[in-house]
């Protein structure tokens, strides 16, 4: 077995495999050095290559029939040896297959039991199926993104699936595993997308309760309302972002496109935004995306060329900072944060299906025997 490091090297974790925040949150966790155990569908084994499956980077992968006791038992064997849990599931599926809080709590009384939903294990939506877009639309945070005029954007699945879903849960159970440290007891971690996104969401309540956030899409300071923070077309049909909030940034975002003597209304006249809008739109029109750069990049304007995804992992910022690495030929983002005393590293590219069962079921206490048995009885795969 690879040693691990990172800051949560040490901690064992079992991941009953799913989709979406589910893989996110257990990536974040092995990233860190926990070692997570991926608990997959025998079904789902199949031929070929699986390192394009960056979400299931870090992890060995067995290979389980939860449809058979014998493979449920292999499970709760597992829980007894974890420091935590995680599953993806609808309310009411783990308890179904045997598998539930209670049970594996009795097992373990440590365990930390993370479970991830889209609208929690309560409420009257509890039950209902969805994604991502209708997670952060029912939290209040799909309807403000958009331009003045023009229906919601949808931000990719970034805020519900991935920073309200699978990264709450990852705080969650790290939240819940130190405590244990105190109490000595687990517990059940319940993070469901609405709610992460809502907080995520925190300081628009806060701006719209106090009269400063209107609730009109695009007439705002964030939201591509105010000229000072939006992105621009530039003349070879590729955008920069400009982002000048402060007065000093502002002062040199109008030095650097010729406006500092120009007479302009106040910065906050939100009256003047849409005019001011356009003298800056076609003033960066002018110019190429790299012209623009060479203008502003590094200097206090708060700019940025905004980057496809292939062109960030070139960028010569994050190539310096070594923000993206190379695992088994694909290139990804590196972990992150980054520790002074205990960084962390990917340990392993993605694994297949059921790759691992019987290395990764020997090092977590299986003789020999008792995995042949398995084996024999289709427990496992």
């Amino acid at each position: 077995m690879l040693a691990r490091v990172g800051p949560l090297a040490g901690l064992r974790i079992v991941e009953v495999a799913g989709i979406g925040p589910g893989p996110f949150c257990a990536m974040m966790l092995a990233d860190m050095g926990a070692e997570v155990l991926r608990v997959e569908r025998v079904a789902r084994i199949a031929p070929g290559d699986a390192s394009g499956d960056l979400l299931s980077r870090g992890r060995r992968c067995i290979a389980v029939d939860l449809k058979r006791a014998e493979g449920v038992a292999a499970v709760l064997r597992l829980v007894e040896r974890a420091d935590g849990l995680l599953e993806g599931f609808r309310p009411g599926v783990m308890e179904r297959l045997g598998l539930g809080p209670d049970v594996c709590l009795a097992r373990n009384p440590g365990l930390v039991y993370g479970r991830m939903t889209g609208f929690g294990q309560s409420g009257p939506l509890a039950h209902a199926a969805g994604h991502d877009i209708n997670y952060i639309a029912l939290a209040g945070a799909l309807e403000p993104i958009g331009r003045r005029g023009e229906p919601p954007v949808p931000p990719l699945n970034l805020v519900g699936d991935f920073g309200g879903g699978g990264l709450m849960l990852a705080f969650g159970m790290v939240c819940a595993l130190l405590e244990r440290g105190r109490s000595g007891r687990g517990q059940v971690v319940d993070a469901a997308m609405v709610d992460g996104a809502a907080t995520l969401m925190t300081v628009f309540h806060a701006a719209q309760q106090s009269g400063w956030w209107k609730e009109e899409r695009g007439t705002n300071l964030l939201d591509t309302g105010a000229h000072f923070y939006d992105v621009y077309e530039t003349a070879d049909q590729k955008f920069v972002s400009i982002g000048s909030i402060e007065p000093q940034f502002y002062a040199e975002l109008l030095q650097r496109t010729g406006f500092a003597d120009a007479g302009l209304p106040a910065q906050l006249d939100r009256a003047r935004w849409p005019e001011l809008k356009e003298r800056l739109r076609a003033v960066f029109r002018a110019k190429t995306r790299d012209e623009w750069c060479a203008i502003m990049e590094g200097s206090d304007v708060c700019f940025a060329p905004v980057l496809s995804i292939s062109e960030a992992r070139r960028h010569p910022h994050n190539v310096a900072r070594g923000s993206f690495v190379s695992v088994n030929g694909f290139e990804q983002p590196r972990p992150a944060p980054r520790f002074s005393r205990t960084d962390s590293a990917i340990a392993r590219g993605p694994a297949r299906v059921g790759e691992h069962t019987d290395e990764a079921l020997a090092d977590w206490g299986f003789s020999a025997s008792e995995i042949a048995q398995l084996r024999e009885q289709k427990a496992i795969g």
